[in-house]
């Protein structure tokens, strides 16, 4: 490209950047999520990999067309619902993947999430293909450097600076490596707080690495209830009605040493926010009182093809679905439904701090 056709180029692009509001002070110039198939926009639809969720009944209630955009859920996930409805973005981050997501299409962000990915760089293997956390910062720095390339280091980096980085990491470590000894053998033969402390020296390298490449306000979501989803009730019948014990445990485990992180990072790392979000607590308090949300069933999944509560079998076109998806609090054996997601996105734009700490997300955009 000449010179003159990337002068041009870059008052094009700059023209969109104040079309969309992104160098306005009250705006957030883009969303750019990392993290595993809670937060997967369709990055896992562009790699050999048995996670995924580009088949119906997946995405029913994303949008008219009720087709599967490779979302695990009926319909949106935690970013799509707060950037399309609450951080003044008119469109969802797209998956970095899609061979769409280059140039202008990143002003608003990228989505980095990866089904079955992890903190660890083994977590998942039984899946085959997957992008791990290391992996996704990587594939950001090359957005990065692309629009450097646009813009100039200097307006580059203030579009980051300013932009919304979420990570959604940690599940896949425990359910799909340090709980599965078939794919991990070597793992369980270390004790929980040693894995959980192992997990904790690599996400402070990988948060550290987000902030030295421009993130500055960074929401970190903690580990859920993973012993409430419908996978661990299955295959821990012992439980019965309750939720499984253990992996519960190990999720308290790491959240803790994760809520002592962050303000470190924060202290150590000029300028930068990194906020606790306790997804945890919000959707174990849905679980105990989901009638007082409106939901009806609390433990099983809505898309379900095996298993007392549907958590033996993801979900797929085999699967029977229920008809009202605004009843359950899960949507397959793994993720909760939008419905779900609806309550959780509030929580973290709005709540106080026994939700997420020390700022909710929108305190955190206009700050």
């Amino acid at each position: 490209m000449g010179s003159l056709s990337v002068f041009i180029y870059q008052l094009g692009f700059m023209g969109a950047l104040l079309v969309h509001g992104i160098c306005h002070a009250d705006t957030v110039p883009g969303s750019f999520v990392f993290g595993d198939s809670l937060v997967d926009a369709g990055n896992n639809n562009y790699i050999v990999s048995l996670s995924k969720a580009n088949y119906i009944p997946n995405g029913i209630d994303f949008s008219p067309l009720r087709q599967p955009t490779g979302r695990f859920t009926n319909g949106r996930t935690i970013p799509d619902i707060l950037a399309g409805q609450e951080l003044g973005l008119t469109s969802f981050a797209p998956p970095y993947l899609a061979p769409t997501t280059r140039g202008l299409a990143t002003l608003q962000g990228v989505n980095y999430a990866s089904g079955a990915g992890g903190i660890l760089n083994a977590t998942g293997q039984l899946f085959g293909g997957r992008i791990n956390l290391d992996a996704q910062i990587d594939n950001y720095a090359n957005t990065r450097q692309d629009t450097i390339s646009i813009l100039g280091k200097a307006a580059a980096s203030k579009l980051f600076q300013r932009g919304l980085f979420s990570v959604t990491m940690g599940s896949n470590d425990f359910i799909n490596n340090y709980l599965t000894p078939v794919v991990s053998e070597a793992e369980r033969k270390v004790s929980p707080d040693a894995f959980v402390e192992d997990m904790i020296s690599k996400y402070r390298l990988q948060l550290t690495r987000l902030y030295n490449l421009d993130a500055r306000k960074i929401v970190v979501v903690n580990v859920g209830p993973i012993g409430c989803i419908p996978y661990q009730r299955d295959i821990n019948p012992t439980a019965g009605n309750d939720c499984v014990a253990f992996p519960n445990q190990l999720a308290v485990a790491f959240n803790g040493r994760l809520r002592d992180l962050l303000p470190e990072l924060s202290s150590n790392l000029k300028g930068s926010k990194f906020v606790f979000a306790d997804v945890y607590s919000i959707v174990s308090d849905i679980i105990e009182n989901y009638t007082n949300y409106g939901f009806e069933v609390p433990n099983s999944a809505c898309c379900r093809a095996g298993g007392r509560f549907g958590g033996l079998i993801p979900c797929g076109p085999i699967s029977k679905f229920c008809s009202d998806r605004s009843k359950y609090i899960f949507w397959d054996p793994y993720h909760p439904s939008e419905a779900t997601n609806l309550i959780i996105a509030k929580r973290l734009l709005d709540g106080n701090w026994k939700d997420i700490f020390p700022v909710n997300i929108r305190k955190l955009v206009q700050a």
